[in-house]
């Protein structure tokens, strides 16, 4: 007897079939097990069962005292798993057939009757869905109070001055407000998106059966209603084999990565010595081993490292479906490993991120206020303010380049400029343009709709708390 396998695996009795005379070899049975990652469906699993219980007895393929029997059966195996009492080896292959054979343990031979109706392709279909429908709606929650940190610090940083850039050069001076109000509004489209991808998550495959239905008269509608699914799917075939929901998903979480990796990156440079925009305070960064002088950005670091980890789930998942013919193929086996790795990814991601800017790292306004007052990133302003006036922008667009190669020649910047070189540049200059240039007006004037004014900022802080509320 092999002690891996259970005496009636060995006897040539796989819970799957009578149908096979011999077991399977050793190493086939563990490469075939899913037990090892599908029990994090337990629960789920459980849940999906009492349900289907349920309707069998409210249709009366099943006795009322054989339905509840199950559905308490059912409730003490949540309560082992729970208490840490159930735990099933390989020898169980899936997390279904586990909680199928305690089942029969522990009420006897009703148990049996639980899979009437039902096949393990509808049965994990179910509870695959239950399972992500639970974990879209914690993830939206992190998103929100991702969201409400950068609000606060927002609130705190209307008037803060950073530099803007575009190719990582030096463009012209924002709000940090501003800028930490953009990775907000990308939240907010990751919260809306995983909205959406919800509702298509939300829909029942319980009653599909193998691939075409059952000859039981069933109502799905009801075990749909019990779980909280808005519809069941309308064909059985695409009910069973259908991952375009876990697709969607893994899309999705995939863009919540590239938010966070984007900002991570910007973490990364701004906490470097050439950049000197924030410190890391010691409870969210590391040294290292032989440079006792260095103060190392783990978690920015992590966040855009672990990004490549959820692409891949993406690409990996594309690849399973794109030859599968109808109906299910154990491939999508595969689909759970990749689909709980990446939840528990992003839902990781989201913590440490929401840890690291809410106590993480301080931004060092001095600093910022000297970035802002030493480029020439107020040229812009510069032609603006002879376009005011009546000159042809281009015209002032050309006349200013030609300031700035003089100016980076002569070593200065525009605000050194006496009001005698700048009248020499264009009779239009006036001693205003001193105001004009300086950092904090620049940022102020830019007071169009959805802008880096101080008061548009500040609208926007309003409206994002809103639609938060709302």
């Amino acid at each position: 007897m092999n002690p891996e396998l259970p005496p009636e695996t060995e006897a040539g009795q796989q819970t799957w079939s009578q149908r096979f005379e011999s077991a399977l070899h050793p190493a086939i049975a563990r490469f075939n097990a899913s037990i090892s990652f599908d029990l994090e469906l337990i629960e789920h699993d459980l849940t999906g069962s009492q349900a289907h219980a349920r309707m069998l007895a409210h249709t009366g393929i099943l006795s009322r005292e054989e339905g509840e029997q199950l559905v308490q059966g059912l409730e003490r195996i949540r309560q082992e798993y729970r208490e840490g009492f159930f735990r099933p080896g390989v020898e169980a292959e899936d997390v279904h057939f586990a909680v199928e054979r305690r089942l029969t343990e522990l009420v006897g031979d009703v148990g049996k009757k639980l899979h009437t109706a039902r096949s393990r392709n509808d049965q994990v279909g179910t509870d695959t869905r239950l399972y992500l429908r639970d974990q879209i709606r914690r993830i939206q929650s992190q998103l929100r109070q991702f969201q409400l940190i950068l609000l606060d610090l927002s609130d705190r940083h209307v008037e803060t001055l950073i530099p803007g850039y575009t190719h990582l050069q030096r463009a012209q001076p924002i709000s940090l407000a501003h800028h930490l109000l953009a990775y907000f509004e990308m939240a907010q489209r990751d919260w809306e998106r995983l909205s959406e991808i919800y509702h298509r998550v939300n829909i029942s495959p319980l009653g599909c059966g193998a691939l075409a239905g059952t000859t039981f008269p069933i109502n799905r509608r009801l075990t749909a209603d019990i779980l909280g699914f808005e519809q069941v799917y309308s064909n059985s075939l695409d009910g069973v084999s259908d991952r375009d929901f876990a697709i969607e998903f893994l899309t999705a979480a995939s863009l919540i990565m590239v938010h966070l990796s984007r900002l991570s990156e910007e973490v990364i440079l701004w906490s470097s010595q050439e950049f000197g925009f924030v410190t890391l305070t010691d409870s969210c960064a590391t040294g290292s081993s032989i440079m006792p002088q260095k103060k190392n950005p783990d978690v920015p670091e992590l966040v855009r490292g672990k990004t490549g980890r959820v692409f891949g789930h993406l690409q990996a998942m594309l690849v399973l479906m794109k030859g599968l013919p109808l109906a299910y193929n154990k491939d999508l086996q595969e689909d759970k490993e990749a689909l709980f790795d990446a939840v528990r990814t992003v839902q990781t991601c989201l913590e440490a991120m929401t840890i690291l800017f809410s106590e993480g790292l301080a931004f060092r306004t001095d600093r910022l206020a000297e970035a802002v007052d030493e480029d020439f990133s107020n040229a812009t302003d510069v032609a603006d303010y002879l376009a005011a006036r009546g000159v042809p922008f281009r015209e002032a667009y050309n006349l200013v380049g030609r300031v700035v190669r003089t100016c980076l020649a002569a070593g200065k910047l525009l605000k050194d400029l006496t009001l005698e070189e700048w009248q020499a540049l264009h009779p239009q200059f006036a001693s205003d343009i001193y105001a004009a240039i300086a950092p904090r007006q620049v940022v102020s004037a830019r007071n169009s709709y959805g802008g880096t004014g101080f008061e548009q900022v500040r609208q926007a802080l309003q409206e994002a708390r809103k639609r938060i509320k709302d």
